[in-house]
């Protein structure tokens, strides 16, 4: 089933608002949020937004020393903790440390990931994209969801990808153990299980006051294309020859200000009130795939497979089990 509010609301927000546009009036005074990759790319600027509307931000990372560089003079080194998405030991040392020193949690943002990856296997032979980017996210969003849970505006954002249209969840094969692997088919999976988990969420935490949300930022050149070489970028139509950007990039793509809107709006705006379990891009609830221009389909809509509940609510309990074999 997908949701009935799975289409625009018109919000007065476009692709190419920025994220002080989308704080203006919004007071975070007294609010405790949780960034994944808080320290880099769009989540960088997630957390910029987030402090200047007066949140107390919690940033996990892998690399501390490199977050605390970056984040200088935004947050305190306090508020930057250890913690690595690919080691689900790390993840529940986060999720303890955090709840030993706060009793509620308001924002969770779950905008780390990785993308289009050499094969890598890690935990019980896990696929690195799947785990890190769907598993990883998982358990610390159960970690913390009682500490969410009747918190007043709560709200929980899952960061998803246009990638997600390439593959719904592989059912038979989610991990690549028989199949040859497609760094390409294995983001749009994980990304389309970043998606479904807000699905679920929302389902599950609504009737406790929390709602989550699922999002593609857009098109945003960030450290999250490292892998990938630049003849990759000029076959993807990001790069012309030359190595400077397409007219396609110089069309759609965004800044990374712009990039982290979408996220923020999601996180903060009370026009979302009651409207959660939707797929959210250009600051707005998107439109489905079958509504957007077919020439426009590979970039912009939501799939049907990445927003049905039932789909949701299978990958969640699929992924409860990966966790409990570990």
């Amino acid at each position: 089933m997908i949701s009935d509010a799975q289409k625009p609301i018109n919000s007065g927000f476009n692709a190419k608002s920025e994220t002080k546009d989308i704080i203006k009036d919004i007071d975070l005074n007294n609010k405790v949020a949780i960034v994944t990759g808080g320290y880099s790319g769009i989540g960088l600027e997630t957390t910029k937004a987030l402090v200047a509307a007066g949140a107390d931000v919690i940033i996990p990372a892998k690399r501390p020393k490199i977050a605390n560089q970056n984040l200088n003079g935004i947050v305190s080194e306090d508020n930057v903790i250890e913690m690595d998405l690919g080691n689900l030991n790390s993840v529940k040392s986060f999720s303890d440390s955090f709840k030993e020193n706060f009793n509620t949690l308001d924002l969770l943002i779950n905008n780390a990931g990785i993308m289009a990856c050499p094969e890598t296997r890690i935990g019980n032979n896990w696929e690195s994209q799947f785990a890190i980017n769907h598993i990883g996210h998982f358990l610390l969003t159960n970690e913390l969801i009682n500490v969410m849970s009747d918190v007043e505006g709560a709200r929980f954002v899952s960061l998803s990808s246009s990638a997600h249209s390439i593959t719904g969840i592989l059912w038979d094969d989610i991990h690549f153990q028989s199949a040859k692997y497609d760094k390409w088919m294995a983001y749009g999976q994980s990304k389309t299980a970043c998606s479904l988990m807000a699905i679920e969420f929302n389902t599950r935490m609504k009737d406790r006051g929390v709602e989550g949300f699922a999002v593609h930022p857009g098109g945003i050149i960030t450290p999250l294309q490292r892998h990938l070489e630049k003849e990759e970028m000029v076959a993807l139509g990001w790069l012309d020859e030359d190595g400077s950007p397409s007219e396609l990039a110089k069309n759609f793509f965004k800044s990374t200000s712009q990039g982290a809107s979408t996220a923020v709006w999601c996180a903060t705006n009370p026009d979302l009130n009651g409207l959660g379990g939707v797929f959210c891009e250009d600051c707005d609830i998107a439109k489905r795939k079958s509504e957007v221009d077919e020439s426009l389909q590979r970039y912009f809509g939501v799939a049907d497979w990445a927003i049905n509940s039932d789909e949701a609510s299978k990958l969640w309990e699929a992924t409860e089990l990966m966790i409990e074999k570990l």
